[in-house]
């Protein structure tokens, strides 16, 4: 099966049932090698920074190794297992429904007036503390990871698809799951975890730009604010701490119409962040759905650029050779 359609199953499969709370995704998996060489590791190197590198080039090789060797084991017993096998991996590494779902969740909690079960719910998808939040607070966190999500949990996915196959996802994955479990800036990650939060910045630069360029083509299809969101976009996007996540949440402030960023809190010390956008409009609840409906909408901008992209390249490859 060519790689195009394996990538549009594994995007209906995504969209159909999402990723079921028993599945044993393989991300778990990166994350648990991860948490179980990292003390080998550090004590291979007395400089950390080297450590963390060579930590990070060998769970990324690991994991790209595994992956090929599934595929090519699942295709030995029958092309058609290896293509099965291929589009479970290239699925396990979209994320959109399954992002929906948890802030659909947080706006039905505000919906219903439960302050506090909006503030579990957004503390499962954001890293900040959410125990203080009031609503606005809840709302502005759920758009920031709504966007955020997009590139990590979709678009640079669907990007790395294109390019490597499944493969090419699961090491992009585990590129994003040493970032979430080294890349923090504490006393304990400082030096270990750099290697892996820049080799994040790196995978996702490409990615998150593309996605920041048509979300305010997919605003214009959802019915948004399509040219202040191009507006914010290339007025607050490089104000953000992140040179990657600023993109496409700078996008999404402009498109709906509200201002992100500010005071939050991470374990209990303060993080004031650029404000991104303009406050024409209230974070309301109803600007998650908002959001949610803008995911979708770029989500499939971005696949038909892919798809576009590649037919191009495909075209451009035959002609030459012909």
């Amino acid at each position: 099966m060519r790689l195009e359609y394996q990538i549009l199953v594994a995007v209906a499969l995504d969209l159909v049932i999402g990723d079921p709370r028993w599945f044993p995704h393989p991300v778990k998996l990166i994350g648990r090698l991860a948490l179980l060489l990292e003390e080998p590791f550090r004590r291979l190197f007395t400089n950390q920074y080297l450590s963390g590198a060579v930590a990070a080039v060998s769970i990324i090789s690991i994991t790209a190794a595994g992956s090929y060797a599934v595929i090519w084991l699942a295709a030995t017993v029958h092309p058609a297992a290896g293509d099965a096998v291929s589009i479970l991996l290239i699925y396990t590494g979209i994320a959109a429904r399954d992002m929906i779902r948890h802030s659909t969740e947080v706006w039905r909690a505000l919906r219903a007036g439960d302050i506090e079960q909006a503030r579990v719910r957004v503390g499962m998808i954001c890293g900040r503390d959410t125990d203080r939040l009031e609503e606005p607070g809840i709302v502005g966190a759920t758009v920031e990871s709504v966007a955020e999500n997009l590139v990590d949990g979709v678009t640079a996915p669907l990007f790395f698809a294109f390019i490597g196959g499944p493969v090419g996802v699961m090491a992009y994955k585990a590129v994003s799951t040493l970032d979430s479990s080294f890349g923090y800036k504490n006393e304990r990650y400082r030096d270990f975890g750099w290697a892996s939060a820049r080799l994040d910045d790196i995978a996702a630069f490409v990615p998150s730009r593309l996605t920041a360029i048509l979300v305010p083509v997919a605003a214009l299809v959802a019915g948004q604010r399509s040219w202040n969101s191009l507006k914010i976009f290339l007025r607050d996007r490089s104000k953000h701490p992140s040179p990657n996540a600023g993109q496409s949440e700078a996008a999404f402030a402009g498109a709906l119409g509200v201002q992100l960023g500010g005071l939050s809190y991470y374990d209990g010390r303060p993080s004031n962040k650029p404000k991104l956008g303009d406050p024409l409009s209230d974070l309301s609840p109803g600007k998650i759905r908002d959001a949610n409906t803008l995911m979708a909408a770029s989500s499939l901008c971005v696949l038909a650029v892919l798809l576009g992209l590649d037919a191009l390249l495909v075209h451009v490859w035959f002609c030459g050779s012909g």
